[in-house]
This record gives structure tokens, sequence and C-alpha cells, in this order.
């Protein structure tokens, strides 16, 4: 019994491994040109790049408005603006300044929300790389309706020589795989869920005599 607890045991830090180096290749990958949206949202956190990048796909036209889910409370929207260098025409009329989210799985409410409220369907999400995977898996499952097309901003975390080199920075990457894990077995327990038949399918039609 010992010896095949050694062996699962074993075989979990195997999966668990090949599954982060997988994880890690990914989302390195170069993000393609965005096609057209409706609208695009950038998550606050990580980069400023993120805001940058959001504001840059709106200015091209990418989408009709910008959300910035996540914004410090005391951070004032001249500031923002300021400091992203955003024409206050366009601020007024395209950005939105979401200040309620305080993590990832407020981001998508806040966003999905601001969706709903706008009629949208179809999004680029801007984030970071690494936070990606896990950002793009809780809008999908706040707005299962709503195309989400990824947009992720290099870092250099996922630089293959700095995490293949540097704890700290595998560390990183293997925290923000963890989650992405955690969410991906909470979307399996609600699919799993919504499966299963509820008492009033289950029970037989009753035929009048």
């Amino acid at each position: 019994m010992r010896s095949l607890g050694l062996w699962a045991l074993i075989i979990a830090v195997a999966v668990f491994v090949l599954g982060f180096w997988n994880f890690a290749t990914r989302v390195r990958a170069e993000p393609e040109p965005p096609p057209q949206a409706q609208a695009v949202v950038a998550l606050t956190g990580g980069t400023f790049e993120r805001l940058e990048t959001g504001v840059r796909l709106l200015q091209e036209g990418k989408g009709e408005r910008l959300l910035i889910s996540g914004v410090n409370r005391i951070v004032t929207d001249e500031e923002l603006f300021q400091a992203l260098n955003v024409d206050p025409a366009l601020g007024a009329c395209c950005v939105d300044l979401g200040r309620v989210a305080t993590d990832t799985l407020g981001n998508a409410s806040e966003t999905a929300e601001w969706a709903r409220t706008h009629n949208y369907t179809k999004i680029i999400l801007v984030t970071d790389d690494y936070h990606m995977p896990r950002s793009q898996a809780e809008l999908s499952l706040a707005m299962p309706d709503v195309e989400i097309i990824p947009y992720p901003v290099r870092t250099r975390w996922t630089d293959p020589a700095l995490w293949r080199s540097d704890l700290g920075a595998a560390s990183r990457l293997g925290a923000e795989y963890v989650k992405y894990l955690v969410i991906r077995g909470r979307e399996a327990l609600l699919s799993l869920g919504a499966s299963e038949p509820s008492p009033a399918e289950e029970a037989p039609s009753e035929t009048p005599a």
C-alpha cells in the first residue's frame, strides 16, 4: 500500500509539472492582432501596459468603448486619463472606469454587468500574458454568451530564460497555474451540476386517467 501511494504521488507530481510546463509555454505565445469587436476590457494590476494597450486598441477602433476594470477608488478619472495620455473628450465619451473589482473574480463580475448594460456580445480582453488563462476562464464563466478575444500583454515573467533559472519567477508562474486549475475545477463542478436532472425532471409524468 505504501509503494502504491508513493507511485500515485510520483504520477501526480509528474502530471502537475507537465501541466505547468505546458501552461508556461502556452502563455508566452505571441498574440495575434485582434479582430474587430464591440468593446475592449483592460484589467488593472500587474503591468501598467495592460491599460496602455487597452487605450491603444480603443484608439485604433477595435471597439467602441473601453472598460478599465478594478481602478483604485482613490485615483480620479483625470489622474488616470492623464497617466494614460487619454484625450479628455475620448475619456468622457468612450472610457468607463470600474472601481468595484478587487480581484479577478470581481473583474469578471464587473465586466459581465458592463457587457449586459451595453448589450455587448464580443469583447477583447487585455491583461498580462500569465494572467490571461485565468482571466479568460473567469469572464467566460460570468458571461457564457459573450465571445471573449484574448489579447495578452507580454511580460518578463513568462520568459523561459527567466523562470527556468529563477525560483521566484517560477513560483510566480506556478501560483498562477494553481489558481487557473482551481477555476477549471470549479467550472467542471458547475457543468456537472448543470447536467444533473432536477427532481421535477426525474419524476415520471402522470397521464390523466
